[in-house]
């Protein structure tokens, strides 16, 4: 096992972003244009309104979560309010991180963003599989 540095910081909400970003950029086409018009947004933690909707009473366990009306069930009628958004979770995904200690934050930020844009998109399972291997 490596020690880490004693200069080591833990990963910033930019890191993640950027890594969320590396992970859109990735897509195979059809999905990489389409992905690139939802919005990204890092947090430290998903806001309270937001666990208490969902019912969850602790932060930790929810490292990401897609807000919009998916592609499927939009129709030319809908004024969306908001822009379609992933919202990802930076210190639930250090902690499963941490914790699985066998991927790279790169592979555990992309499998959360692929996770969440598979709801924007429609996605079943089988397609998800498609890009995201975890999914097999």
């Amino acid at each position: 096992m490596t020690n880490p540095s004693p200069d080591a910081i833990a990963p910033s909400l930019d890191l993640i972003e950027s890594l969320a970003r590396e992970a859109v950029a990735t897509l195979p086409e059809p999905w990489r244009l389409p992905a690139t018009h939802v919005v990204l947004r890092v947090e430290d933690f998903a806001p309270e309104e937001m666990l208490e909707a969902m019912d969850l009473n602790d932060p930790f366990e929810l490292t990401g979560l897609y807000e919009g009306i998916p592609l499927t069930e939009k129709s030319v009628s809908d004024q969306a309010l908001h822009p379609d958004m992933v919202w990802l979770f930076r210190r639930p995904i250090l902690d499963e991180w941490a914790e699985r200690g066998n991927v790279s934050l790169q592979e555990l930020v992309s499998h959360v963003v692929i996770h969440e844009l598979a709801h924007h998109f429609g996605w079943s399972d089988a397609e998800i599989s498609e890009v995201d291997r975890w999914w097999e």
